[in-house]
């Protein structure tokens, strides 16, 4: 048997992991204080950011960050939370555009980008953190010149609370979240009192902006071309949705999906507004109150701003609760990302079979994901500034790649408005990966790397795999089920035929070369077996099996699959197991190159079948008496 001769293309259908159905389901605020640790810890070092950005634009330029956030980002992932309910965000919507191979290697590299937006936040956050521990004035001395180390020991208790479980890590969120923003309340309160008992400083920050950049209308265009390097302000709403699924719509009246989309929504929007209004006034309060140069490298406020206002105003000793708070939230802030990869790698790798069966496990997963953050730090020796450019590349090819899926969405539905509105979001989002990417390229080249490693790995992966069964359950029809009770009471003969035309004449010739080629007996009792192929770039999955009669005489088993020798071997397991008969199939040899051949099964899922057949059925079942026959003339 050669090639079958009809391909279709097959919609993927989300598989969902182990670690989702092991987990109980929780509140939206909830998951939004998990997705927020991420999200809110930015205000560490997101008022230094802008400030060294902007200068004294920096509040302007921060609304313009916000406005970008709230009308920009909050509706388009609104929007992905509606079209990709399960937890797959845009990378999903965005696969389902492209069948095949195409589809396949795109997935990869937006996974490669995802991966490097989530494995630098666990990393830069984890670092960052170790930055406010050795900054703070009662850290002794000895604990300057072990950043790497320091920062290894939190990737540790990190990844020992994802061993515990996601609900553990789910409280730890929530109090954390809690203590941070109360505490980020009282500094911005205090400072913005100073401010009101310091009028002046309001009028003099007014006046640098006008000598600067002259009129209203050149101060609103400075900070549009600088705000781009504030775009580490953003993140957090792909992890918002990656772990959607987490969230309990159960006490919705429309069901359980309508409740989580809705649940999911409230969870972006209430953490975009909260973050918004955190944004705007940190900026302010830390531009007044602040000198320039303090927040240059090696500044007190450099990548500590509020920390500088709380302990300034608020005495060492709250300072010193802020900094544990913040060092504790910069260290969690990796919970999202991990949460977010655990749940990204179990959809996509595992159904491609580029990643081993334990990928959908989440204790195994989290050891993996720790090692490689240890590297990541490593190489990077503890620097946040090494790896900013990395992180907001990713955030934002993410957010690029969200907005082209919901404008290609609101196409299909002749959303004409929206899809317009869509359009001009992604391109403010494409011209904002464009001058991160030329302001810091290092960022593309450590993406590079990412997904550069997934598709070695996960290539390197398919072939390991390529000899398995890969069915994930075959299913007969009644007649299918006939056809083997029936042969089984004597010899269960297949043959393995081409998809082609259906006439009597057709496979009676088929018959004739079955039995002079294997000197079977005049009159063969045989069911013919046909494999179409629907999209090779797919691993695994079910397999339905159809029974067709021809010509009132000839039984015929029709079945689509990814690849054909795989489904044979499958479909012959299956019946030795429902009959306890070891059934024979029959083969031709397939003419041209035996190396060709391999190729086109390994990328097409045809070419020579019979001896992949065989080795499929070989790894399959070690016992040679147990094995199905397979005949090849």
């Amino acid at each position: 048997m050669s090639a079958t001769i009809r391909v279709e293309a097959a919609v993927p259908v989300p598989a969902r992991p182990a670690s989702a159905s092991e987990e109980r389901r929780h509140p939206w605020w909830k998951v939004m204080c998990l997705t927020g640790v991420d999200y809110f810890s930015t205000l560490g070092y997101q008022p230094g950011i802008a400030a060294v950005a902007a200068g004294v634009l920096s509040p302007v330029a921060t609304l313009v960050l916000v406005a970008l956030t709230l009308f920009g980002a909050l509706p388009v992932y609104r929007r992905v939370a509606e079209e990709s309910p399960h937890g797959q965000g845009s990378i999903a919507m965005l696969e389902r555009l492209l069948p095949n191979w195409a589809g396949k290697l795109f997935v990869l590299v937006l996974l490669g980008f995802a991966a490097t937006d989530f494995m630098i936040t666990i990393t830069l956050s984890a670092a960052d953190a170790t930055a406010h521990v050795v900054e703070n004035p009662h850290v002794p001395a000895v604990l300057h010149g072990h950043e790497v180390l320091i920062t290894l020991g939190l990737l540790v208790l990190l990844a020992a609370v994802f061993l515990r479980g996601f609900t553990e890590a789910i409280g730890v969120a929530v109090a954390l979240v809690v203590v941070y923003l109360a505490l980020n309340v009282v500094v911005i309160a205090v400072a913005f009192a100073h401010v009101l008992g310091q009028p002046h400083v309001v009028g003099d920050w007014s006046r640098a902006m006008t000598a600067q950049h002259g009129s209203p209308v050149m101060i609103v265009a400075v900070a549009v071309l600088v705000f781009p390097k504030l775009a580490l302000g953003m993140s957090g709403f792909e992890t918002g949705v990656a772990v959607m699924e987490h969230v309990d719509g159960s006490r919705d009246s429309r069901g359980e999906l309508a409740g989580r989309i809705r649940g999911t929504k409230r969870l972006l929007t209430t953490a975009a507004l909260v973050m918004s209004v955190f944004l705007v006034t940190s900026s302010l309060v830390t531009t007044w109150l602040i000198a320039p140069r303090d927040f240059a490298d090696g500044g007190p406020a450099n990548g500590r701003a509020l920390a500088l206002l709380a302990h300034r105003y608020l005495g060492d000793v709250f300072g010193s609760a802020y900094d544990l708070s913040t060092i504790a939230i910069l260290w969690f802030a990796g919970a999202s990302a991990m949460a977010g990869l655990l749940n990204l790698i179990p959809r996509y790798l595992p159904r491609y079979g580029m990643a081993p069966v334990w990928a959908n496990a989440v204790r195994p997963l989290v050891l993996v994901l720790t090692a490689i953050a240890f590297g990541v730090t490593v190489m990077f020796r503890a620097d946040v500034n090494a790896q900013g450019g990395a992180y907001a590349t990713g955030v934002l090819v993410l957010f690029t790649s969200a907005g082209v899926a919901v404008t290609i969405a609101a196409r299909r539905r002749r959303q004409h408005r929206l899809m317009t509105a869509f359009a001009v979001i992604t391109v403010v989002f494409a011209y904002t990966t464009a001058d991160n990417v030329m302001e810091r390229p290092d960022g593309v080249r450590i993406g590079g790397f990412f997904i550069l490693a997934i598709l070695v790995v996960s290539f390197a992966s398919r072939l390991r795999r390529v000899f398995e069964p890969r069915a994930t359950e075959v299913h007969l029809d009644p007649t299918a089920q006939i056809f083997v009770r029936d042969c089984a009471r004597r010899t269960i003969r297949l043959v393995a035929h081409e998809p082609g035309p259906d006439t009597h004449a057709e496979y009676a010739d088929k018959v004739r070369q079955v039995r002079r080629d294997h000197d079977l007996p005049t009159d063969p009792d045989v069911i013919f077996v046909e494999v179409t192929v629907t999209d090779p770039s797919d691993f695994e999955g079910r397999v339905d099996v159809t029974g067709v009669v021809v010509g009132d005489r000839h039984r015929v088993m029709r079945l689509e699959a990814s690849s054909v020798p795989n489904a044979l071997a499958a479909l012959l397991l299956e019946i030795r197991d429902r009959t306890g008969v070891i059934p024979h199939v029959y083969f031709e040899w397939t003419e041209g190159n035996p190396v060709a051949q391999l190729l086109r099964f390994l990328v097409l899922g045809l070419g020579e079948v019979a001896p992949v057949t065989r080795e499929v059925l070989r790894r399959a079942e070690p016992d040679r008496e147990r094995r199905p026959h397979v005949h090849v003339g």
